[in-house]
């Protein structure tokens, strides 16, 4: 987006371009002849008609949806909006995302939208709010059902750990998370093994998640793993 006071205005040709969506978060460009221009011309542009229709909504900077009525006119100078979205609905399911709040068109929503609505971090999730319980983590695949009674609250938290299949000396094995460490896997290599100056034990792993993806392990050392990494841990009793 631009950041001057006259965003989205092509001085070239005089009119004004904004990004419109269909039912949906994946947005194409949009030129209006008109600075200001009633709710009905913007789906008329967009080859959305009859207007009643359809319903339309601009989304602001802060991340709220503001409903733009098909007999009302909207001005494109200067507001800092350029994104609407717009939906074949006479109707709107209210949700929260992150405290902005949404106007939805359709009572299902896919939770890809809802990943880009609340934008979260390459270490987050979205979860669904659950006053008095436990939040309910939002799978990207799913599709999130919006017609139950009240308005939906999701926030954006830390991802929960993910269970990991690894192959420790040929054997499958669960670990909690990504991240495990020589002492855990030796215990899966041989439960329970005693310790002492003079019992040692060696370790090589392949098709690890961090680089190097193959190498070897010391006591003390960690890698992160993903579904297949495999290790190779030997054991040598010195006398």
């Amino acid at each position: 987006m631009s950041s001057t006071g006259d965003r989205g205005h092509d001085d070239r040709h005089d009119t004004f371009r904004i990004e419109l969506a269909f039912e949906s978060l994946q947005f194409r460009s949009l030129q209006i002849p008109d600075p200001v221009p009633e709710g009905s011309q913007i789906l008329r542009e967009a080859g959305l008609h009859p207007p009643d229709d359809f319903s339309l909504f601009a989304i602001l900077p802060t991340g709220d949806f503001e409903d733009v009525r098909s007999n009302e006119t909207f001005d494109l100078r200067g507001r800092g909006v350029e994104r609407l979205i717009a939906f074949r609905s006479d109707r709107d399911f209210r949700f929260v995302v992150r405290d902005a709040r949404i106007a939805w068109g359709k009572d299902k929503i896919a939770a890809s939208d809802l990943y880009t609505l609340a934008a979260p971090g390459p270490d987050e999730a979205v979860f669904l709010d659950v006053p008095g319980g436990t939040d309910r983590l939002i799978e990207l695949d799913e599709t999130f059902d919006l017609s139950a009674p009240g308005v939906e609250r999701f926030v954006v938290a830390r991802k929960p750990p993910t269970p990991i299949e690894i192959i420790v000396n040929a054997r499958p094995y669960t670990v909690p998370n990504a991240h495990v460490t020589f002492e855990q896997v030796v215990q899966l290599a041989f439960p329970g093994a005693p310790g002492g100056t003079n019992v040692v034990f060696t370790m090589t792993y392949q098709h690890a998640a961090s680089e190097p993806h193959a190498g070897s392990l010391t006591a003390g050392g960690a890698v992160d793993v993903k579904k297949g990494s495999r290790f190779n841990v030997t054991r040598t009793v010195q006398s």
